[in-house]
């Protein structure tokens, strides 16, 4: 029988719990207006990656997926990284986004010939060899000057705290691209340089849309000395974002140059499926940015910073040996293609969510103002797996060894952020 004396304290309880849900009914509501994006993105990518892994040979998705990799890359030369000063002003200074988005697109103009030169440098150290100049142009057309500028709307609506306008653009755009694929595998002929022209429609659909439904409607004005004083912290921004993204995939590029197009079919197909358990993470790490633009010293206590990371390695993890686990007994599960990969997708077990916490690290510097710090780091860490790869690529020739040997490269890449990042973290953030 109950006794008397448990209901006083139960009520306390109680009360304490509903008092924390309803201090934080607002953020919990924008988190799960924010992650049901995640939520559909991730089901179209994954629609997305089945059809086009499936009607590509191997080596033409690694030739695609390496490019698009590259391109990705080089879109962070777009406007000289003004898109941080957007965002920033999106977060906090809301009634100047007319003036940064103009801002934004003049600075896009006039960062064309250095995007064309860098582009035409990457083609010729990397895929000069393996891959058609007229198929890395459109890949890069498509990533840099048609999805870059989706990301943008993204990023702006995100910034107001719209999440979940920018989470129905995420899954329309995400749909588009899946349609693209599924359309191009009922195509008569099947090529990578066919493909490149369905991924350009299927990216310039999004931008319509982006633009045309989900942009804020203000007036533009031009404010070149606004421009001026955010230009450095931008170009350290943009630095930091290329040198991210150098060395989140430079090793797609070392695989595709010192192993070929299969090999790097194979091994893109594996990072395909390591990248999609990023995309709820990416979500995460997207509001705490947020917060810590307001509260710098939000991870001050060593036990919100351990336990944060426990949990993004734990859920990374989970989510990549859930996968591995149903591809081990359904290897045709998704595709005839990916079916030669499958075997090898659970030796890579720890590469996720180490490779998560490398991109969260790198968020956390970004959100305290530390951009010059960021880019140092980022380009330090760029150089390390530079050599790592390396040493594993030209040194392990057995596929299923080089695949368990990540794991150990990117250990070594989270120990190294982990000490540049949290070492910065302990000078003042700069305001924003």
């Amino acid at each position: 029988m109950t006794q008397a004396s448990d209901i006083p304290q139960r009520r306390p309880t109680l009360a304490r719990i509903g008092t924390f849900l309803a201090e934080r009914r607002g953020l919990l509501r924008d988190y799960f207006s924010a992650i049901s994006g995640a939520g559909g993105r991730l089901v179209f990518s994954l629609a997305y990656f089945i059809a086009l892994a499936n009607t590509l040979s191997i080596s033409e998705f690694g030739m695609f997926a390496t490019a698009s990799a590259a391109g990705v890359m080089l879109s962070r030369i777009l406007a000289f990284g003004f898109i941080s000063a957007l965002y920033r002003t999106a977060t906090i200074r809301p009634n100047l986004i007319g003036t940064f988005t103009a801002g934004f697109l003049l600075l896009g103009l006039l960062s064309l010939p250095l995007l064309a030169a860098a582009s035409f440098g990457v083609y010729l150290i990397f895929f000069a060899d393996t891959v058609p100049l007229s198929v890395f142009a459109a890949i890069v057309f498509a990533e840099a000057l048609l999805w870059r500028p989706v990301e943008v709307a993204l990023i702006v609506n995100n910034g107001l705290g719209k999440f979940g306008r920018a989470a129905l653009l995420a899954i329309l755009a995400t749909a588009l691209r899946a349609l693209g694929a599924v359309l191009f595998m009922f195509w008569a002929q099947h090529s990578v340089w066919i493909w490149s022209w369905f991924y350009i429609g299927a990216n310039a659909a999004s931008l319509l849309i982006a633009f045309g439904f989900f942009y804020p409607r203000q007036r533009l004005r031009l404010r070149i000395e606004l421009y001026l004083r955010r230009l450095a912290d931008s170009i350290y921004v943009a630095g930091a974002e290329v040198l991210f993204y150098l060395q989140m995939e430079f090793d797609k590029l070392l695989v595709l140059a010192i192993g070929g197009p299969h090999l790097a079919g194979i091994y893109a197909i594996i990072m395909r499926l390591v990248d999609l358990t990023a995309i709820p993470i990416r979500t995460f790490s997207m509001m705490l940015v947020q917060r810590m633009m307001r509260a710098p010293d939000l991870l001050s206590r060593l036990a919100v910073k351990s336990g944060i990371e426990g949990g993004v390695f734990a859920v990374s993890t989970l989510a990549l040996l859930t996968l591995g686990i149903v591809l081990h007994f359904f290897p045709n599960a998704l595709g005839k293609n990916v079916a030669e990969a499958a075997p090898l997708v659970a030796l890579a077990i720890c590469v996720p969510g180490l490779r998560n916490l490398v991109e969260y690290q790198a968020e956390l510097l970004f959100a305290r103002g530390q951009t010059l710090v960021r880019a140092l780091n980022l380009g330090l860490l760029a150089g390390l797996k530079a050599v790592l790869l390396t040493y594993v690529l030209t040194t392990i020739l057995d596929t299923p060894n080089l695949v368990l040997s990540l794991n150990v490269v990117f250990l070594l890449l989270y120990l190294a952020s982990t000490l540049l990042t949290y070492s910065a973290m302990r000078k003042p953030a700069k305001p924003v």
